[in-house]
């Protein structure tokens, strides 16, 4: 039975999930060395923020498969050490998105209405009114920057509080913006016409200090500013000398560039500054939901099954991975057909969307078909997240392409491969069912399914060469499920394509090759 350590403190539910699969071990609060001794035995990992996983933890979890934050940041994990070593580094992005939302909406309120420091006031037992008088939200604009989840959630409850939306989204369409209610804008535009601002987007290094001196230099006056995403999008030292200046009226801070916040000039700012200590996913409802969302994920690893929402595998959210998750098998398996083509030491592998294909995300595709083309090197060692480091590290071109013009199918796949027995190439699509066929072998028209085991020959166009080949095969007590012949012109040269319920017997390609009119036979295990 698989085995499951938890190391930072989870809700019962996602234990529970965890227990249906695997024997599940809870020890919080290990040392790296304690961590490193710990992990080989187990199959999985399942995290929060607490424990920091390093390089040297990972590359000791020599059964690890899966690696689950409960939670959205994976600051804490090696992601580049975990995907070279072939592991899933899975997130709950959504989980915690209710909770990050409201926590950001009652941040803009608190802040218009002074309440904490209201609050504090009538607790040391004063009844000052003057020095509270606020803001209201209603017909004031809100620049929304970043319109993910998160972001959205705030727009929704923003509109429905009678506020102007202004977005900041370079990877959003203005469609989405306009259903959200947003007018989409460049950052400049939005810091000039917010009256509020709330920052919903990923630490990197484009949106470190994204708000800095500059960026508050051009807002208004009576702007205010809340962050409840990372730390370190904003100049904190630069946000605290604007507030000191009067410059902009007020910041609303969940999170910071060092977390717990130590000494900083924020904290020596009065009612215009909101400082709370990360709590933008802390309520019970939210740990609970990434508990399970995260527990959900490594119960489906194990057991074979994809994650929903793998950090480390290029390209694939969740709804991209239930859209493309047929054309992915569709690629991995062309891929494994055309490395075996090809030969062992495939140095150029060329993917081509084609049809309706063409207008979709091609980053899942490549490392789908880039896994097929490595599997029968590196088997089980290769799988969707470190496809792509394997492939670099041995020096294979990926060259993607994009043929909206072909129209054979709705939409095909076509792969071509340099290796060390040519080049080879081979095309195939999905019919309404979702069944795999494989359309094309080296130019050669076909339509077959692929099988486990298949024979493949290149041979000239003429009389009497399919029964030779069959009457041959049956002498090795060969079965045929399939056969299907592919020609260009009549008399030319052809490919054949057979189905075998069995693999050939040693040396049986010898034979096959010495039939008059066949060139070359190929043998593929899928």
């Amino acid at each position: 039975m698989a085995k499951v350590l938890v190391s930072d403190p989870i809700d019962q539910a996602g234990i529970d999930i965890l227990s249906q699969v695997a024997t599940v071990d809870v020890k919080i609060g290990l040392t790296p060395e304690q961590f490193v001794q710990a992990i080989p035995e187990y199959d999985a990992l399942m995290i929060r923020s607490g424990s920091r996983i390093t390089k040297e933890i990972i590359e000791a979890g020599h059964q690890l498969k899966i690696i689950g934050r409960a939670g959205v940041g994976v600051d804490n994990v090696d992601v580049p050490a975990a995907t070279r070593q072939g592991i899933v580094v899975v997130n709950s992005p959504e989980g915690n998105t209710i909770a990050a939302a409201e926590h950001a909406i009652a941040m803009m309120l608190a802040l218009s209405r002074y309440i904490p420091d209201a609050n504090a006031s009538v607790k040391r037992g004063e009844w000052d009114r003057k020095s509270f008088v606020g803001a209201e939200v209603y017909k004031k604009t809100l620049g929304v920057v970043g319109l993910g989840k998160i972001g959205s959630h705030v727009a929704t409850a923003a509109k429905a509080m009678g506020m102007k939306l202004l977005a900041y989204d370079p990877f959003i369409s203005n469609e989405r913006a306009e259903q959200l209610g947003c007018r989409l804008v460049e950052m400049d535009i939005l810091l000039q016409e917010a009256d509020y601002i709330t920052l919903h987007m990923p630490k990197t290094p484009e949106t470190t200090h994204l708000i800095n001196a500059a960026a508050i230099a051009k807002m208004k006056p009576n702007a205010r500013i809340v962050n409840c995403a990372r730390g370190g999008i904003i100049d904190e030292a630069a946000l605290a000398e604007a507030l000191k200046a009067g410059k902009i009226a007020g910041a609303a801070l969940d999170v910071f560039e060092e977390e717990p916040l130590k000494e900083s000039p924020l904290r020596a700012l009065g009612k215009e500054i909101i400082l709370t200590p990360h709590l933008g996913a802390s309520t019970t409802e939210a740990q609970v939901n990434v508990a399970i969302d995260v527990a959900e994920q490594i119960r489906d690893v194990l057991l074979g099954l994809p994650a929903r929402s793998a950090v480390n595998i290029p390209g694939l959210s969740p709804d991209i991975l239930e859209e493309l998750r047929p054309y992915m098998q569709l690629a991995e398996t062309l891929g494994n057909l055309v490395g075996q083509l090809a030969g062992g030491r495939v140095d150029l592998l060329n993917v081509k969307l084609q049809g309706e294909l063409a207008t979709n995300k091609s980053q899942p595709l490549v490392v789908a078909a880039l896994k097929g083309l490595l599997s029968q090197a590196l088997r089980e060692r290769v799988n969707y997240v470190n496809a792509s480091v394997e492939a670099k590290e041995r020096g294979i071109r990926i060259i993607e392409t994009r043929d909206a013009a072909v129209r054979d199918y709705a939409g095909s796949l076509h792969l071509s491969a340099k290796g060390s027995m040519g080049e080879h190439s081979v095309t195939g699509a999905l019919l309404g069912d979702g069944e795999i066929r494989i359309t094309n072998i080296d130019e050669f028209p076909i339509n077959i399914p692929p099988s486990s085991h298949m024979l493949f020959t290149l041979h000239r166009d003429m009389p009497g060469i399919i029964g030779k080949l069959g009457s041959l095969l049956g002498s090795f007590n060969v079965n045929i499920a399939s056969m299907q012949v592919g020609r260009k012109i009549v008399r030319g040269d052809a490919v054949m394509v057979l189905s075998l319920d069995d693999p050939l017997p040693d040396g049986i390609l010898t034979e096959i090759t010495k039939v008059a009119g066949i060139r070359d036979a190929y043998t593929v295990t899928l």
